[in-house]
């Protein structure tokens, strides 16, 4: 039987190289990460398919082409300041994190956010800070930030996002009239007002909800309160 860290090369090699990621800070990042220690014990068999995994709150892990599609696209050279909307597992923000000076990632779930904070810290990830909160308003302590990525699909791109992200940055989000398809999308801000927008990808994530997403549904409540932070979040 491969060890995990055969099977984590193999994945790179097969599924995201020959799918054309080819930044080398994405393939050494995704190479690196033990992507089997975001899962529990009873699903790691399957971390290294190209495809979703499921987690708890009824989301799912992204496949991992997706996850380094979604990466590679923000054009990350090394030492920026990232916000992630949508922590899930906390795997992306450890990929993010290896490349990243800074990576502060929003989640709407408590259970996941204290999951994937406590994840992070026991693999020694200190620069990824951890928020429960409604992700659709960002994290505007920490902003503006070089690049934000959104793990969930939205109706359309949060105007408080946008207005986090520098000039000159990109944000990368999918984008769909419908909750459960969407296209992927880059938007770079050029100016204070001035934004481009590029399709990139078909996708299929979970809905985005928010105040400036979807509404949620009646079992669902409204985030408030911090989870604990996989690091200091000053």
């Amino acid at each position: 039987m491969k060890s995990d860290s055969e099977r984590r090369a193999a994945m790179v090699r097969r599924t995201i190289a020959r799918r054309g990621i080819d930044a080398p800070l994405v393939l050494e990042a995704v190479g690196a990460v033990p992507r089997e220690r975001f899962l529990p014990a009873a699903l790691r068999a399957f971390a290294y398919d190209d495809a979703p995994v499921p987690i708890d709150a009824g989301q799912t892990m992204s496949q991992p082409y997706i996850v380094a599609l979604m990466i590679q696209a923000l054009g990350l050279e090394g030492g920026e300041k990232v916000l992630e909307i949508g922590t899930g597992s906390g795997y992306a923000a450890a990929v993010l994190a290896r490349i990243a000076r800074d990576v502060y990632t929003v989640e709407r779930y408590a259970q996941l956010a204290t999951k994937a904070a406590d994840t992070l810290s026991t693999l020694g990830y200190e620069n990824v800070h951890v928020l429960h909160a409604d992700g659709t308003l960002g994290w505007p302590e920490h902003a503006p930030y070089d690049a934000i990525v959104v793990a969930a699909g939205g109706p359309g791109v949060p105007e408080t996002l946008k207005s986090q992200l520098k000039v000159g940055g990109r944000l990368i989000i999918p984008v769909g009239a419908g909750r459960t398809a969407q296209q992927l999308v880059r938007v770079t801000r050029h100016s204070q007002h001035d934004y481009q927008q590029e399709h990139l990808a078909e996708v299929a994530f979970v809905p985005l909800v928010g105040a400036e997403g979807w509404a949620p549904n009646e079992h669902e409540s409204v985030p408030s309160t911090p989870a604990h932070a996989a690091s200091s979040t000053h």
